[in-house]
């Protein structure tokens, strides 16, 4: 196009097809996966598909019309960094996150894998041999993956992460999703740096990759920055990283991506998006300054991501990446009862409450759960006050006590107590150590048993225990139930993983590209500016 005086020539589009009725502006939004044209035309402007354009104003031959707008092809797979697609392996910049106790399954995350997507399975809560098991089952699947196993960090575990990081190195784990981190671990960067590797360009090559999932910008900050020294000096000292590998540490950070956990299912700070992601890009590039990495820390969003909207809004803040959760614990997938996804498929966005957690009690910290048809809410508050009230067990009323023993923990406190010390027995006898020293700690380990079944309880659809079930979810689920009603996925037994992904990828894709065409000019009605899973399932078949 010249340009002379200020003026520039008329941008003319010619030989192609213009929407002329509701129906076909509609399938021009839908197809994400085709470039089209805003024209202006005698009845306003209207997009198109296909043509050519010229510059000038010459009108001889085909009919002209002046273009006021190109909207190139925007799919699904284009949406986030194609790094992340890249690094991965996938096809999509999406990621089904973890959910403990194996919610997040094998079937889950082979399911996503094959469908391009990366799924991260629950193994915090499980035993080493069921989390070989499933490493086994799902590289046997997904054998050049994608996929990721989650190490979730727990107050007193280092000798648990420390056998799982054997465990994921043993068996080639490249990659892993790190969750309730609050600081680096031992463990953790030894994960990181033992996979570390002077390239042939110089580079360094980061064998093991970290995908970290915070809601703090100080922990996002420990993330984004190399490995501290001290750790490393440790893991050297201890023969479990070379010279070579500490010093190469210095150059990259410990994770090569970081989640951006907004408010969410399970632990969460209840943050909400809008104003946590941009802070933490923000941060992302102002560590990136000083660092300089070759390849800077991406930053992905978690938390509320249930629909294309929410998706679409994460990708046009910058999120690298969306990683849900709480919506595919509704899947047929999901290693959870049939009884806990017809519940969340009947849940609302004001059906859930902040609780007291197992794994950190005593601290006071919550995760987010439903409390529609349930009762373990409640109790788990009122554990906690007792807990914060009484020294000892003994010191509890004999009125109260027996309230607990009847109504929550169904037997006595002195035989929870003796099933326990099993427990601890085989998993971490220091904790009975500790118990025998500290009453009110013991007190803890006895509530902890009622707060940590309760969890099971779900999963296993235990009958008897329907009223205390504690079912981890975010207002995302009644987000996603309000999104598919009157669709196909409104059957709680229909809703796939893939599918769901699919839809919201492709989903937020249409949203965007009607977007664009109606800040273009485009009159458009609610249907054309709405994805519709009905008319998107003709997309999926396709796949």
């Amino acid at each position: 196009m010249s340009m002379e005086n200020g003026e520039c020539d008329v941008l003319l589009w010619k030989c192609g097809a213009i929407a002329g009725s509701p129906e076909q502006v509609e399938q021009i939004i839908r197809s994400v996966d085709k470039q089209c044209y805003v024209v202006e035309t005698d009845d306003g402007f209207k997009p198109a598909l296909g043509g050519k354009l010229h510059s000038g104003t010459d009108t001889a031959g085909e009919p002209v019309y002046r273009c006021v707008g190109f909207i190139p092809s925007i799919s699904g797979e284009k949406l986030g960094d194609r790094g992340f697609i890249n690094d991965y392996g996938t096809r999509y910049a999406y990621m089904g996150g973890a959910m403990a106790n194996g919610i997040s399954s094998v079937e889950m995350v082979v399911e996503l894998g094959r469908n391009g997507f990366m799924g991260s399975f629950g193994s915090g809560g499980l035993s080493m041999d069921v989390i070989k098991e499933a490493i086994t089952s799902i590289q046997k699947a997904l054998p050049d993956g994608p996929y990721a196993v989650n190490l979730l960090h727990g107050s007193g575990r280092g000798k648990r992460e420390f056998e799982l990081v054997a465990l994921l190195l043993k068996n080639k784990v490249r990659t892993i999703e790190a969750s309730a981190f609050i600081t680096m671990t031992p463990a953790l960067i030894y994960y990181r740096v033992s996979g570390l590797k002077k390239s042939v360009d110089g580079t360094v090559e980061r064998g093991h990759k970290i995908i970290a999932k915070v809601s703090r910008e100080e922990v996002a900050t420990k993330f984004m920055q190399p490995a501290e020294e001290d750790i490393i000096k440790g893991l050297l000292e201890e023969g479990l990283i070379t010279a070579e590998q500490a010093k190469l540490s210095r150059e990259v950070p410990v994770a090569d991506d970081v989640t951006v956990e907004a408010d969410s299912g399970g632990h969460t700070d209840n943050r909400p998006l809008v104003s946590l992601l941009p802070a933490i890009i923000a941060l992302r590039d102002s560590i990136q300054e000083r660092y300089g990495y070759s390849k800077p820390v991406r930053i992905g969003a978690a938390g509320g991501i249930s629909t294309p909207q929410a998706a679409l809004a994460a990708f046009q803040m910058g999120a690298a990446y969306v990683v849900t959760g709480s919506v595919n614990q509704a899947c047929i997938e999901a290693g959870t009862s049939d009884y806990v996804r017809k519940t969340l498929a009947d849940t609302g966005m004001a059906d859930i409450m902040m609780a007291p957690c197992a794994d950190m009690f005593e601290l006071g910290a919550k995760v987010q759960v439903l409390k529609k048809g349930t009762m373990f809410p409640m109790n788990a508050h009122k554990l906690y006050e007792l807990y914060k009230k009484y020294s000892c067990i003994e010191e509890i009323p004999p009125i109260e006590r027996e309230r607990l023993e009847k109504r929550m923990f169904k037997a006595g406190l002195l035989d929870i107590w003796r099933e326990v010390v099993k427990y601890f027995e085989i998993n971490a006898s220091e904790e009975l150590v500790r118990a025998e020293q500290d009453a009110k700690y013991k007190m803890a380990l006895i509530f902890r048993w009622y707060l940590g079944n309760s969890s099971r309880w779900s999963i296993a659809g235990n009958r008897d225990r329907h009223m205390d079930m504690q079912i981890w979810c975010g207002q995302s689920m009644g987000a996603f139930n309000n999104w598919v009603k009157g669709t196909y996925m409104e059957d709680v037994q229909k809703r796939r993983v893939a599918e769901v992904a699919f839809h919201i990828m492709n989903g937020a894709a249409c949203l965007l590209r009607s977007n664009l065409i109606s800040q273009m000019g485009v009159p458009l009605s609610p249907r054309q500016r709405n994805y519709s899973i009905a008319r998107g399932i003709a997309f999926w078949e396709q796949v």
